[in-house]
């Protein structure tokens, strides 16, 4: 951990008892605040509250909730909430597999792209979905999913229609 995600974290823990039955909340603001769980970050936080880093550790495997690794640069999350799936979302996730050499909750090692699966983005109208940063992809075919990477991929960051860069949206 960086000497700021160290301070940051203590600045966690003191605010908190140091009481077991707090261990989820201590990993949800971890992890809010440094955008995942480091393994350092799970040893501290098993010593601040007195207990085992292997169970820190199962809680945050058990819930999915958790990420273990940082997100990339262009984080990638494709709906498989029924529509979406009905619709054809696995061919999507199986596409960006492919493109990104990526497995589901997997961040490329040059930190790039990172992907998640996830339960519902909220537009089944659009179904199947799959949105990069916050910009949403309705409609997507395997096609369309080397189509949308080929922006990111080349570092030129899509705009609006107004000319605004997405990523500011």
């Amino acid at each position: 951990m960086t000497v700021r995600e160290k301070e940051q974290l203590a600045g966690i823990l003191d605010r908190h008892k140091g009481e077991k039955k707090e261990l989820i909340s201590l990993l949800q603001k971890t992890q809010a605040e440094l955008g995942y769980l480091p393994k350092e970050a799970m040893q501290e936080i098993a010593r601040f509250l007195g207990t085992e880093a292997v169970e820190v550790w199962g809680v945050a495997t058990f819930y999915n909730q958790f990420r273990l690794v940082p997100l990339g640069k262009h984080h990638v999350k494709v709906c498989m909430g029924t529509a979406c799936h009905l619709a054809g979302g696995k061919l999507i996730l199986d596409a960006l597999e492919r493109e990104l050499d990526i497995k589901v909750g997997e961040t490329a090692e040059d930190g790039s792209f990172s992907l998640e699966r996830v339960a519902c983005i909220g537009c089944c109208m659009l179904a199947p979905v799959m949105v990069i940063k916050d910009r949403i992809y309705p409609r997507m075919t395997p096609f369309k999913v080397e189509e949308a990477l080929v922006l990111y991929k080349q570092k030129v960051q899509p705009t609006t229609k107004d000319g605004n860069d997405v990523s500011r949206n």
